[in-house]
């Protein structure tokens, strides 16, 4: 049987929790196209590679030589079609030229219309990672209030750790809210 969680425990986990969620969406973030070509805009591709459905980054270099230019070099030439099919069935708004060494994915400027598009599924990953962030306090809420009930816990110090939770959740919140911000400036930026 498991030792017996504490309060500094329940509230270790959300924040733990919490923190997975604001790493997530700096990697989704990461993802999202702004104005410029970027390497990370092609890193949760997934590529149909021999049968099976593997990273891009396993099976290529990505490299950003220009503003508007991203080179994907294969480390096996028999991916080539591979490599271009994911990045063309994507939805990036990206047309992949093979040259039969690589493949330069030019990244033309964001119209007014797909930048809001962009905007739009920032502002949903970062609702989505709030979510994340709200379960992660309800489970924690829902912890105290068992070990209250199983420990005898005083009225003080549950109200104390809930508290405690509600800090650490608002600042994750509010950090979520300062990234969603920062990569909706770089998107409208022209």
């Amino acid at each position: 049987m498991p030792d017996p969680k504490t309060l500094d425990d329940i509230l270790d986990e959300a924040r733990e929790k919490m923190g997975e969620a604001l790493e997530h969406l700096r990697a989704e973030l990461r993802t999202l196209r702004t104005g410029r070509a970027s390497p990370a805009m092609l890193e949760n591709l997934r590529v149909d590679y021999y049968g099976s459905k593997t990273p891009i980054t396993q099976v290529a270099s990505i490299s950003a030589p220009q503003a508007d230019l991203l080179l994907v070099q294969p480390y096996d030439n028999n991916a080539l079609e591979d490599i271009e099919r994911a990045i063309m069935q994507a939805d990036l708004g990206l047309n992949p030229n093979n040259d039969g060494q690589t493949i330069r994915v030019p990244v033309p400027p964001l119209s007014e219309e797909r930048r809001e598009e962009m905007v739009t599924k920032a502002q949903s990953r970062g609702e989505e990672t709030k979510i994340s962030i709200r379960n992660a306090r309800r489970e924690a809420k829902d912890a105290i209030k068992a070990l209250q009930q199983k420990e005898n816990l005083s009225e003080d110090a549950r109200y104390s750790a809930e508290q405690e939770l509600q800090d650490v959740t608002d600042e994750h919140t509010d950090e979520a809210d300062v990234l969603l911000e920062q990569k909706e400036d770089d998107i409208m930026t022209v």
